[in-house]
């Protein structure tokens, strides 16, 4: 599993499941094109966000060695992150929430290592290197925002999603894909903006990992810190793109107080953000991380978060009172008077202790579904689980005994106890009967035929979360994408442009110090005219040496492709300013 990745300590904590989405960053696959785009949005950014970034954001490029003039290979980057305790790894693409979340459960940095065609220099709606690498990891190099950011993890990867989520997961990254990838035709962009929009639009009261998801953009990826009135830029999104940074500072983003309240915020990640959040400092982010979290069902648990779990048709779990946790598809759930009383889930089913699997309690005792009741005993003020061994005798709950117990709400087991298991505060969590009939009233929920029934006792639902209590239960290497990023094949014309930013790139780090400037102007202005951002390293290196009318055949190229391409003339002057401001400061 590990062969296509450089690991280290920190990604051989990673359980088997994750390590599904990684793959190779293959550094070699950049073109000089690729490394341009880098380093004019590294420079631009770093020259506008040194005035309205957080403090972090310059520091933590230092900190976390990334260059402003080569993409950062991020297994070079990991021996500089595990000084802060984080690794990186890379991915294509969207992967699915509960996933990302969980990577950064284990302080690991998922990071897109695709980046943004030339002609979407200023904003992609796929993830990339630029927004990942750029964005996310000097953030981290903060403590307090580590942390914030390891926590929000843990508590995200445990979020119930519902059906529709996924649906939604799948829509958005296929069109993700397909907005970046060249030569897509503009009808089948319209076709797969529709779908998004649809699903949006009908999905329903939102489920916790929609609402968790919200908090995330709004703080991770689009968050500002500071005043109201002077914010400054933390969130990767912005960080990471040209246009939004610059943007999002002025009175047309409307800029708001950070809360809870964000959690039911939508936002679309196809377009600018109206609005902003502002939290006054990363530890209130925190704070509010852990308001959320007291609503979820991994803290409250009961008939809510059953619910949550049999709409999402997912595997998840629900801890007991007792602590023993059922692990598995959950279909139905029996109420009286506002909580469960009777659970069943359908398919594997795992049992587990402490996040442990109960020895002979796997998938394979379990294959076809676990049914359970929940409560106390009618007319008994003690739950079974806090009786003790005079009390279960008294009741005539002890091995060897041919019981018939009746809980509140309506569910009678009857059978021999075979034997019991109890937790480490001795406690009884199962207890395993032989010829034993579970009804409903006069429904039959398990019947003598069937074989052992091992029943969990507990007296309330204290917890339930998604996916399995002990991960090695399942077998959850079972992704497969509906969709992966596209490559298309480069036509000869753009494999002769990224020839000619090559010998720019050979000559400005001095593998080819005898380039032709001038020849490479020429070439350019005769095969490749609409081509901007090659001319402005051509203008960087003129400048530098003082070629005044090398300088001025450039501007006259630049101008003319302003004059063809108006929609790139900010870009041009952007970078004709950065250049000039940086060679006449030295």
């Amino acid at each position: 599993m590990e062969n296509h990745f450089e690991s280290n300590d920190i990604l051989k904590r990673l359980p088997k499941h994750l390590k599904q989405y990684i793959k190779p960053q293959n550094y070699a696959h950049y073109s000089a094109i690729d490394q341009a785009v880098w380093r004019y949005v590294m420079r631009k950014n770093v020259n506008f966000l040194s005035k309205v970034a957080h403090e972090s954001y310059l520091e933590g490029l230092k900190q976390t060695g990334i260059s402003i003039d080569a993409i950062p290979n991020m297994y070079g980057m990991n021996r500089i992150l595990k000084d802060i305790g984080w690794a990186a790894v890379a991915v294509d693409g969207f992967i699915p929430p509960n996933a990302f979340m969980e990577f950064q459960a284990y302080n690991v940095l998922v990071i897109a290592s695709d980046i943004r065609q030339l002609e979407h220099i200023e904003y992609t709606p796929a993830p990339d290197i630029i927004h990942e690498g750029a964005g996310h990891a000097p953030i981290i190099a903060n403590p307090e925002y580590a942390e914030y950011l390891r926590r929000f993890g843990e508590i995200g990867c445990k979020a119930i999603s519902s059906a529709k989520d996924y649906q939604l997961y799948e829509a958005v990254r296929h069109l993700s894909i397909i907005k970046e990838a060249a030569n897509t035709s503009p009808e089948a962009i319209t076709v797969a903006e529709a779908k998004v929009k649809t699903l949006q639009d009908n999905m329903g009261e939102p489920s916790e990992m929609a609402r968790i998801r919200n908090l995330h953009w709004w703080t991770v990826e689009y968050g500002l810190i500071g005043s109201v009135e002077g914010p400054k830029i933390y969130g990767a999104g912005l960080l990471s793109s040209i246009g939004e940074s610059a943007y999002c500072m002025t009175n047309e983003v409307k800029k708001l107080p950070y809360n809870i309240q964000a959690a039911y915020k939508d936002f679309d990640i196809t377009k600018p953000q109206p609005q902003l959040f502002v939290t006054p400092n990363f530890a209130h982010l925190s704070l509010i991380l852990e308001e959320f979290a007291n609503t979820m069902a991994l803290r409250k648990g009961g008939l809510s978060g059953i619910n949550q779990l049999i709409t999402s048709k997912a595997l998840g779990s629900v801890e007991l009172s007792t602590g023993i946790q059922i692990s598995g598809i959950f279909t139905h759930v029996i109420p009286f008077e506002g909580r469960p009383i009777y659970v069943q889930t359908t398919g594997k089913t795992a049992l587990a202790y402490r996040e442990k699997e109960l020895v002979g309690h796997g998938c394979k005792t379990h294959p076809e579904g676990f049914g359970f009741p929940i409560g106390k005993l009618k007319g008994i003020n003690l739950a079974i689980e806090d009786m003790s061994p005079r009390d279960l005798a008294a009741y005539d709950i002890f091995e060897g005994k041919t019981v018939a117990l009746e809980f509140e709400g309506g569910i009678t087991i009857s059978g021999e106890i075979i034997t019991g298991k109890r937790n480490l505060q001795g406690k009884i969590i199962l207890i395993s009967f032989k010829n034993c009939t579970v009804k409903y009233h006069d429904t039959v929920l398990y019947h003598p035929d069937w074989g052992i029934y091992d029943m969990a006792v507990g007296k309330e639902v204290v917890s339930a979360f998604s996916g399995p209590a002990d991960l090695n239960s399942f077998n959850l290497i079972t992704h497969t994408p509906s969709s992966s990023t596209i490559h298309i094949k480069k036509s000869n014309e753009r494999l002769a442009l990224e020839a000619l930013y090559q010998k720019v790139r050979d000559y400005r780090t001095k593998k080819k110090p005898d380039v032709s400037v001038t020849k490479i102007l020429k070439e350019l202005q005769a095969s490749h005219h609409k081509d901007w951002l090659l001319a402005i390293e051509l203008y960087e290196l003129a400048f530098q040496h003082e070629n005044q009318q090398l300088c001025s055949n450039i501007m006259h190229h630049l101008n003319h492709v302003k004059q063809q391409r108006p929609e790139v003339g900010k870009l041009i002057d952007d970078g004709l300013l950065i250049i000039r401001q940086k060679l006449l400061k030295n």
